[in-house]
């Protein structure tokens, strides 16, 4: 895999989103081979768009940039530019270049006859368009520097590129990269233009519209697993013949064709309330799911670290297994676990300590008795339940209002993962220091 960047437009590019390239490229898993920039081979495109002024094919413009309007000429109203350029002699041309006059070289498209310009597409099929219709576009700015039409042809060619895939909106850019590739007397590539990602309103996906929502970097921050999103981008305006959605790389490279990639433009979904689309969630929850429960707690590990608390490797191959069901995005863990890692608890209401159909005298008894029995038995889960039980039985409390309390004392709250999993996790020390503080909640009752 070569890793090309079409950095010639130079106004465009900054170390910044270059960065932010290389990043979700490698997050996502797709390394490449070898890299370069399109900026770092200039001697290339110039050699190519010297080839093409030398058969006659391109002429210089010397009008300042926007010192001229442009003209329409033709039956078809073609832009021309400028006025009076095309028809420059060679030796005048030649005298102003020479003199150290700056130009632009502009493609001479053909005009004495009506012609059409074809290319089978790999999606939308045959497409043609006449020369008419095609402007004289340029190939090397006033600066030197060559334009995406001309860099990208070069490379291509010199690269042998068996096949250029990419968005549906460069299909009007085609017809004139068939051109610079006969100039050239080089074979066109084949061609495949894939339908457009569009915002739910129907607007092209921009980063200057839809900023952090069009941005890869934005779902690895938020917690997504690479292989899930990976999974989710392939399956935006592409689908495998059996209609299989969860899919490993492995899969996708073995089951992708063009044949399968549709002409309508992909819908991500996403909303002011809810930024990310739901199928990507879903995809991602269903791979936290499946994945082995040592694969999310080491994937969950960095994370809980750069948020700057506590833990360790041990403490998350604990929790992973009870938040696993849980969490539909990495970053939930803040969320869904947020007791684990708590120094303190936060505010909560004392009410829920007390069990259903108790009161506070009977969720003083239990966490009385509870920490009594965890003081005593050893910290895994199957004592830890048996310990508590034995305690219900003892106090003649159902054994949910024994747990209750417990559950709503150590977590803070009723809805909790699975509660003696999540004492095992905690550890001794944690679970009868916070059950003290919320029998001292109970006094105020």
């Amino acid at each position: 895999m070569i890793l090309r960047v079409d950095d010639t437009d130079v106004e465009r590019n900054t170390e910044a989103s270059l960065q932010s390239i290389f990043d979700g490229l490698q997050w996502l898993g797709l390394g490449w081979d070898e890299e370069y920039r399109q900026s770092e081979r200039l001697a290339l495109h110039r050699q190519m768009a010297d080839a093409i002024f030398a058969r006659d094919l391109a002429y210089r413009d010397f009008t300042p940039p926007g010192a001229a309007e442009t003209q329409r000429s033709g039956e078809h109203g073609t832009w021309l530019f400028p006025p009076g350029m095309r028809e420059l002699s060679r030796a005048e041309s030649d005298r102003r270049a020479a003199a150290g006059e700056p130009f632009a070289l502009r493609f001479r498209v053909q005009r004495d006859s009506e012609r059409q310009i074809r290319f089978a597409d790999g999606v939308f099929g045959e497409q043609s368009k006449s020369t008419a219709d095609i402007e004289d576009f340029a190939l090397l700015r006033s600066d030197g520097m060559p334009t995406y039409h001309l860099a990208s042809c070069a490379d291509d060619a010199d690269l042998r590129i068996s096949h250029i895939i990419r968005g549906q909106d460069h299909i009007t850019n085609t017809f004139k990269h068939v051109l610079i590739f006969e100039a050239a007397g080089v074979a066109p590539p084949c061609f495949a233009h894939l339908p457009l990602l569009v915002a739910p309103d129907g607007a092209k996906l921009s980063k200057r519209k839809h900023g952090p929502v069009v941005s890869v970097t934005t779902y690895r921050d938020a917690g997504f697993l690479p292989h899930a999103f990976r999974n989710f981008l392939c399956l935006l305006g592409w689908s495998p013949k059996d209609d299989r959605e969860r899919m490993t790389l492995d899969e996708l490279i073995q089951a992708f064709t063009l044949d399968g990639i549709n002409r309508s433009n992909a819908v991500v979904n996403f909303s002011e309330a809810d930024p990310f689309d739901p199928k990507a969630v879903w995809l991602n929850a269903e791979t936290i799911r499946s994945m082995p429960a040592e694969a999310l707690a080491a994937a969950l590990t960095p994370l809980v670290g750069a948020a700057g608390l506590e833990t360790s490797a041990e403490k998350m191959a604990l929790i992973a297994p009870l938040l696993q069901e849980r969490i539909r995005l990495l970053s939930e863990v803040f969320t869904v676990g947020d007791f684990f890692f708590a120094k303190q608890l936060p505010p909560y209401d004392t009410a829920e300590l007390i069990p259903q159909k108790g009161d506070a005298a009977m969720a003083v008894r239990a966490l009385q008795m509870s920490a009594a029995a965890l003081a005593a038995c050893e910290f895994r889960h199957d004592p830890l339940e048996q310990a508590l039980r034995a305690a219900a039985v003892e106090l003649g409390i159902k054994a949910g209002q024994m747990f209750q309390p417990v559950r709503v004392a150590v977590c803070g709250r009723k809805n909790a993962p699975p509660l003696f999993g999540t004492l095992e996790a905690l550890g001794r020390e944690v679970c009868l220091e916070r059950i003290g503080q919320a029998l001292e909640k109970l006094k105020t009752i």
